[in-house]
C-alpha cells in the first residue's frame, strides 16, 4: 500500500472517530436554560452569593452588575472585590451599591507571594460569602435574567455539587473570530463529556473561569481557590480539585443565558492566549511540542494538502477523496459549533489561520514563560511553575477556611 495513501487513511479514520465523539458531546452539552422553569426544586429559595473579582474593570463592571440586578431569582447577595484597581472600578461599584443593598463592595488586600491575582481575589470573596451556593463570575460577563435561576436549578436537578456553564463568546474583530472559537472546538472535539460527570479521574475535567457555581460545602470542602493559588489556568485546575475531593462536577452550555467578550483586538487576543497556552501543558515543552505536532497533522495539513492536490500534484482520486473527507469533517464540526453558539458561520473559513495562530501563540507563551520576564496580565507579572514545584496548596489556608465556615 502506498505510504502517503496509508497516511491519509489513518488521518481520515482518526478524524471520523473524533467526529463521533464531537456529535455525542454536542448532545450531552445540555443548555442550562432547559432548567429555568424548574420552580418545584427552588421552593426554598436558598441564598446565592454572586462573587465578582474586579481589577481595572471600569469599562465592564457597571454593565455586568446591572444585568445581575435584573435576575428573576431574588435571594442573592452580590459581592465585588476591588482588586487594587487604578481606575474608576471602585467608584462605579460604590455608586451602584448605594442604590441597591444587594451589592457590597470590598477592597482587596495586597497580593501575597505564591498567589495569582484572580485566585487571591476569589479566595477573599469566598470569605465574605454567606450563601448556600457560591457563583464566581467575571466582570466582563453579561447575564440574562434567568442565569442564576437556571444554573442553580441545573445543579440541583442533576444532583451535582459544582458546575461550569460556558458563556457565549462575543467576537467582533477578525482576530477574535480567528482565535476564540478554538476553545469550544477543542473541548467538544477531544474531551469525552460523559466521563466528566461519571469518571472520578480528574484528567476528564475542564472549565471556563468566567462562571462557576458551587454548593458551599463543595467549594470549601475541596479547598477553594487556595487549592489553585499559583495556577494560571485556575478554572481547569479547580474543576479537577473538585473531582479529586470526591464531589460531582459537570460542564454545561450557558450560551443562551450568559455572554462574555474576552478580548477586543489582536493585541489583547495575543497577550491573553500567551498568558495561558504554555500552562495548559503544565509548562512541559515536550508535551506542548507533541500536541502541537498532532494538531498540525490532523487539523491543519488537510487544508494544505487540498489545494496542493488540486493545483500542483497529480495525486490519485482515492487520495483526494480522503483529503476532501478530512476537510469536510473539520468544516462540519466548525459549522456545527458556529450554529450551536450563534457564531458567524463564516468563522469556519478562518480555521487554517486559527491553527497557525494556536501554534505561534503557544510558542510565544513558552518563550515568555521560560526565556522572558514571565507572563504579564493586568499589570502583574507571574513566573511559570509546573505542578511538580508549584506550592499551590497551603494547609494553613484550608484550616482558615474550616475555622470560618464550620
Amino acid at each position: 500500500m502506498d505510504l502517503f495513501y496509508f497516511y491519509q487513511f489513518i488521518i481520515s479514520a482518526v478524524l471520523s472517530i473524533l467526529l463521533i465523539n464531537f456529535l455525542f458531546n454536542l448532545y450531552l452539552f445540555r443548555n442550562i436554560q432547559h432548567y429555568k422553569d424548574k420552580d418545584d426544586i427552588l421552593l426554598n429559595q436558598p441564598l446565592v452569593s454572586i462573587l465578582i473579582p474586579a481589577r481595572n474593570e471600569e469599562k465592564n463592571i457597571e454593565r455586568c452588575l446591572k444585568s445581575i440586578l435584573k435576575q428573576d431569582y431574588r435571594n442573592t447577595e452580590i459581592i465585588v472585590l476591588n482588586d487594587n484597581s487604578t481606575d474608576r472600578t471602585g467608584e462605579i461599584v460604590k455608586k451602584l451599591a448605594e442604590k441597591d443593598s444587594r451589592i457590597r463592595l470590598v477592597s482587596g488586600k495586597p497580593l501575597p507571594q505564591g498567589w495569582l491575582g484572580k485566585n487571591f481575589a476569589c479566595f477573599q470573596l469566598s470569605r465574605y460569602a454567606k450563601g448556600d451556593y457560591l457563583i464566581f463570575t467575571d466582570a466582563d460577563t453579561y447575564h440574562f435574567n434567568s442565569s442564576v435561576k437556571s444554573s442553580l436549578a441545573c445543579l440541583i436537578e442533576n444532583k451535582i455539587d459544582a458546575a461550569c456553564p460556558f458563556p457565549r463568546q462575543i467576537m467582533v474583530s477578525l482576530s477574535e473570530r480567528m482565535a476564540i472559537p478554538f476553545i469550544n472546538f477543542a473541548i467538544l472535539l477531544f474531551m469525552p463529556l460523559a466521563l466528566i460527570k461519571k469518571s472520578k479521574n480528574p484528567l476528564f475535567c475542564t472549565g471556563v473561569g468566567q462562571y462557576f457555581i458551587f454548593k458551599r460545602e463543595a467549594y470549601f470542602g475541596m479547598g477553594g481557590h487556595a487549592a489553585v493559588k499559583g495556577k494560571i489556568l485556575e478554572d481547569v485546575h479547580i474543576s479537577k480539585k473538585t473531582k479529586e475531593a470526591g464531589f460531582k462536577y459537570m460542564i454545561f452550555d450557558g450560551s443562551t443565558t450568559l455572554t462574555c467578550r474576552m478580548y477586543k483586538n489582536f493585541h489583547e487576543v495575543w497577550k491573553g492566549y500567551s498568558r495561558f497556552m504554555f500552562s495548559a501543558f503544565d509548562y512541559n515543552f515536550i508535551s506542548m511540542a507533541i500536541v502541537l505536532t498532532l494538531v498540525t497533522i490532523f487539523l491543519f495539513m488537510p487544508f494544505l494538502f487540498l489545494p496542493l492536490g488540486i493545483f500542483i500534484y497529480n495525486w490519485s482520486s482515492s487520495i483526494m477523496v480522503l483529503i476532501i473527507l478530512q476537510v469536510s469533517i473539520i468544516s462540519t464540526i466548525r459549522l456545527c459549533i458556529s450554529l450551536r453558539f450563534k457564531e458567524n458561520p463564516l468563522n469556519l473559513l478562518l480555521h487554517p489561520l486559527s491553527m497557525i495562530f494556536i501554534v505561534l501563540v503557544s510558542m510565544n507563551s513558552f518563550i515568555q514563560s521560560k526565556l522572558g520576564s514571565g507572563i504579564s496580565w493586568k499589570g502583574r507579572t507571574y513566573q511559570a511553575q509546573s505542578s511538580s514545584n508549584d506550592l499551590d496548596f497551603f494547609e494553613e489556608d484550608v484550616e482558615e477556611f474550616k475555622f470560618k465556615n464550620h
